[in-house]
């Protein structure tokens, strides 16, 4: 056993603390002065990863923006080779608001309505969510796609 306390320096040095309670020797100061100096190390190794991490975060949000940028260049120079189409998009951007909201106002209404219902049936639960779940996703979908298509920058 001896022989694996030498190959991992970390079991060796955590099997030469001492736990028990201190007599007053002179021999704990510089045990508690070891345990210090362990500690400090492993605080110092930390703080190395955590900057290390950090870096590597910058880095990502580095990349991101620069995708982001990207696509917002595409984006721009589809508008302007597509001026007419891009304006379609924004016509029909504002009709399906328009018609998403009336949507939404049906929606609330059933639910306000059937309040009892769907909080004591699953089955009724879920043919609401049947019924105005897929619609509503679709049409949020249709609606993200025309806005970012519509000539209109921010």
């Amino acid at each position: 056993m001896a022989s694996d306390s030498q190959d991992n320096p970390l079991q060796a040095a955590f099997s030469s603390i001492d736990v028990t309670a201190s007599t007053g020797s002179p021999d704990a100061g510089d045990t508690a002065a070891d345990v210090n100096t362990l500690l400090a190390g492993l605080m110092r190794r930390m703080i190395a990863e955590q900057e290390t991490s950090n870096a590597l975060l910058k880095e990502l949000i580095g990349q991101m923006q620069a995708q982001q940028r990207g696509r917002t260049d595409e984006l721009g120079k589809w508008k302007k080779a597509n001026p007419e189409l891009a304006n379609r998009c924004r016509v029909a951007a504002e009709t399906l608001s328009d018609v998403q909201n009336e949507f939404l106002m049906g929606l609330t209404a059933e639910v306000q309505d059937s309040e009892d219902t769907l909080r004591d049936s699953d089955y009724m639960l879920q043919e609401f969510v049947d019924r105005y779940g897929p619609r509503l996703a679709h049409l949020n979908g249709v609606l993200q796609v025309l806005s970012q298509l519509a000539a209109n920058d921010s």
